[in-house]
């Protein structure tokens, strides 16, 4: 007589290629909003010091999320910070990608290529068309048809529509 089979738990389906889809969008929209929100109205604008702080907000962003994702997957048992901690933390590298577009448009700003407010129009473009693409790749994995990924990109920009609709009615 054999013993019953223990069933395995689902399997995560492609989680590698999730975690990038997931990060990229969030980070794509976490660099719009804060590339959105620079105002130079008290001070010169310095595209260098902005191109730092969006990079080290996303740098704060993945931790933070990839430390409350381990957490909340931690047992009971758990009362130390484990190798699969720094690993989730790790994994959230997607988030801080998405936002190199942006730190490298604003370290043009910084070189002298363009002013400060043409980056924030360039970066602000780019990662709307980008929310475009991110939206249209990801309905694409899901298996979705051209007609309904670009539906779903199209949502997605709307995102990054709104962001620009917000910094143009703030200013």
């Amino acid at each position: 007589m054999s013993s019953p089979s223990v069933p395995r738990p689902p399997r995560r389906r492609a989680e590698p290629l999730q975690r990038l889809l997931f990060g990229g969008v969030y980070g794509t929209v976490l660099a719009s909003v804060l590339v959105a929100a620079l105002d130079h109205d008290s001070g010169r604008p310095d595209p260098g010091y902005d191109a730092v702080w969006v990079l080290l907000a996303a740098l704060a962003s993945a931790a933070a999320h990839g430390y409350a994702h381990a957490i909340a997957h931690r047992t009971a048992g758990e009362t130390t910070v484990t190798a699969g901690t720094a690993r989730s933390v790790l994994t959230e590298w997607p988030l801080v990608a998405a936002v190199v577009p942006t730190v490298a448009v604003l370290l043009g700003a910084y070189g002298g290529w363009w002013s400060e407010d043409a980056a924030i129009d360039a970066a602000l473009f780019v990662n709307t068309v980008a929310l475009f693409g991110w939206g249209l790749w990801a309905a694409r994995v899901a298996g979705r048809g051209w007609v309904s990924s670009c539906r779903a990109g199209g949502v997605d920009m709307l995102l990054g529509f709104f962001i620009v609709g917000a910094n143009v009615l703030s200013k």
